[in-house]
């Protein structure tokens, strides 16, 4: 069969499977009883989930969603980066706490076409925490928090999500703690491990580290996570300033996907401050 007609077959495939990826979150949610809706946030518009009505507490625990679908193959960007199995929507639904919680998507995600402002695939790959992402999660965490009547959060990252926990943390001055699942929180170090490309335009969470020595922090680490793993953890946690309340809590037997939202609940109740 030519190369053409090959493609003409795969475009319908690719299409679905972008269309099924995009049903996922809005399900969850819908099925939890939560409230689904895109937000202009900075240059972007962000997708955001929180239960209905404000809660009325101090604290909100905001959950960030992971890189998602950047790549097909290792050098071929996504035309989508809308994740297969939004795993930091599924810990927000799964929330052991009293604190109000809510989720942020990243830039791109579960808005194309509609609301692709400013998508471009740089922001899923190399340009993943740049500052304008940076910016536009930020003014999301500064939404949430506005509806939710609280004053202070907790932000929890999920993989590339807990990167940008991090980033967001060193820039504000409302956050509780930090709370972080399977992060990559030392780029540099990351990249040179593996002889991946440096993510050129991204801020490294590593270099925030010297900000966030009086920021509560847990960062949990999966065992046999070989995507990014212990040691990158490890690496940021060198880069803390001495006395910093921070912890590292690794999962035995936990890959850089299971089982975090099976298990989030009993997981992060008796380690999480504010929870």
């Amino acid at each position: 069969m030519k190369a053409a007609a090959v493609f003409l077959l795969l475009v319908p495939l690719l299409a679905a499977c972008a269309s099924s990826r995009q049903t996922v979150g809005p399900d969850l949610v819908r099925t939890a009883g939560w409230r689904w809706e895109v937000l202009p946030a900075g240059t972007f518009d962000l997708a955001v989930a929180s239960p209905p009505g404000a809660a009325g507490g101090d604290i909100v625990a905001i959950y960030l969603e992971g890189d998602g679908f950047a790549y097909v193959q290792p050098r071929q960007p996504s035309s989508d980066p809308t994740p297969t199995d939004p795993v930091a929507l599924r810990l927000a639904l799964s929330h052991p706490g009293h604190a109000a919680a809510a989720w942020i998507g990243r830039p791109c995600q579960y808005t194309l076409p509609d609301h692709g402002r400013n998508c471009a695939s740089p922001f899923w790959t190399v340009r993943r925490y740049a500052p304008e992402v940076v910016d536009a999660m930020g003014a999301a965490v500064d939404a949430v928090k506005r509806r939710a009547g609280a004053t202070r959060v907790i932000l929890v990252g999920y993989s590339g999500g807990g990167a940008l926990a991090v980033l967001l943390a060193a820039r504000r001055t409302d956050v509780a703690a930090v709370v972080t699942v399977v992060a990559d929180l030392d780029l540099d170090y990351w990249t040179r491990r593996d002889g991946l490309s440096p993510l050129a335009g991204s801020l490294d969470p590593a270099q925030a580290a010297a900000a966030l020595g009086a920021v509560a922090q847990i960062h949990f680490t999966g065992g046999k996570d070989v995507a990014v793993g212990t040691d990158v953890v490890a690496a940021y946690m060198r880069r803390l300033p001495q006395g910093t309340p921070a912890r590292m809590v690794e999962i035995a037997g936990f890959t850089h996907g299971c089982c975090w939202a099976r298990d989030w609940a009993g997981l992060s109740a008796d380690v999480v401050p504010g929870w």
